[in-house]
């Protein structure tokens, strides 16, 4: 009976060592693919060409839009404002009426003036019949000379008495001309200062408004002094085209450059140089902080997109593709030209480098080569 239950107990221990060695214990096919090893996954990138061609050499320097007249509109008289005739903000011409003072004192202070003419006209020809008529009795010795004399004074008298109230005449009509003013240029008029009702005064420092001319207009920007032999060789060549960059506006303004101040800065070492704006269409306004970006000539040089330029402590660099993979390969930048950078030393034209996909590259990477993504 006892060796019964010993056999028993021996055969259920082997079924239970059997169960848990083909459970736990690896097959021969599943322990060769974990000892398989596994090829890293390329990396998708997108690449672009490192070109070797023309490329300008630019200038920039921050420059401010100035205006070349700015005109204060101010009363020569002191008078009441009855007539405001422009929009605040308004595009005004030269000759544009913009204010109407009132003219009813100045009229009547002609009409006065011109009963003042009209009798001084009316004594001097009875004085210059006077003195016909006395010439005539002198000649006949009828009459002293003393009554000639004394008529002739009198067409004098009167004579220069006319002439005084014709030119007072004159400067009241000129006075007129002042209660109707007018735009003196052509630009783009400020708000007015003074309304329909308000008295204004040929004293006052504040003016009625301010007019500033808007086309052509200048750009004032500073530039190294190293620069000035370039620019000065473009002014000689009338070649000193320039482009002017307005934030946050996609279109540029183009004009020439003018001017160069005649002394640099001793304390900055800055150059003033002033362009010439046609800006017909008001794309620059005057006050606005814009880039000035002069060509000052062409050079044949290895440009690369300015996405394809990393940066490291070792300096800048780019991922060459050769072979599938990505390759890192130091280079010295030489300028940035709008979306491209200027390569001077590292690339000799000709290489496709990574120009997106960078953060998970690293040098020797394999990479499989994808198409831009939409809106890129």
């Amino acid at each position: 009976m006892a060796k019964g239950i010993a056999l028993v107990a021996a055969a259920a221990a082997l079924g239970l060592a059997g169960y848990y060695y083909a459970v736990h214990a690896p097959s021969q096919t599943g322990s060769a693919i974990a000892q398989a090893p596994q090829s890293p996954r390329p990396v998708a990138v997108e690449v672009g060409t490192a070109a070797k061609k023309n490329m300008p050499v630019l200038l920039e320097g921050i420059g401010n839009v100035t205006t070349m007249a700015s005109v204060a509109v101010k009363s020569r008289l002191d008078n009441e404002i009855v007539g405001v005739h422009f929009a605040d903000g308004a595009k005004v011409n030269k000759g544009d009426l913009l204010f109407t003072l009132d003219t009813r004192a100045i009229e009547a202070q002609m009409r006065q003036v011109e009963g003042n003419i009209a009798r001084d006209q009316a004594q001097l020809d009875g004085a210059a019949r006077d003195v016909r008529r006395y010439t005539e009795l002198v000649s006949k010795a009828a009459t002293p000379v003393t009554n000639l004399e004394n008529a002739q004074t009198q067409v004098a008298t009167f004579s220069g008495a006319l002439k005084a109230d014709q030119a007072a005449l004159e400067n009241l009509r000129v006075q007129l001309t002042y209660c109707s003013i007018r735009a003196p240029i052509t630009g783009r008029i400020s708000m007015a200062s003074v309304k329909v009702g308000n008295f204004v005064r040929s004293a006052d420092t504040a003016p009625m408004a301010i007019i500033n001319q808007t086309a052509p207009v200048y750009v004032t920007f500073t530039i190294p002094q190293k620069h000035l032999p370039d620019i000065r060789h473009a002014l000689a060549a009338e070649s000193a085209n320039v482009e002017i960059i307005i934030p946050g506006d996609t279109k540029r303004a183009n004009g020439v450059v003018s001017m160069i101040e005649n002394a640099v800065d001793i304390t900055t070492g800055m150059a003033l140089v002033r362009a010439t704006m046609p800006n017909e269409d008001e794309l620059l306004w005057p006050g606005t902080l814009v880039t000035a970006q002069m060509t000052l000539r062409t050079e044949n040089a290895v440009s690369v997109p300015s996405a394809a330029i990393q940066a490291s402590q070792a300096g800048p660099f780019v991922y060459v593709v050769k072979d599938r993979k990505a390759v890192v390969q130091p280079v010295k930048i030489g300028r940035v030209v709008g979306n491209e950078t200027v390569i001077t030393d590292g690339l000799d034209g000709g290489e496709t480098v990574v120009t997106n996909g960078h953060l998970l590259l690293t040098n020797g990477a394999a990479v499989t080569v994808r198409e831009p993504k939409a809106g890129a």
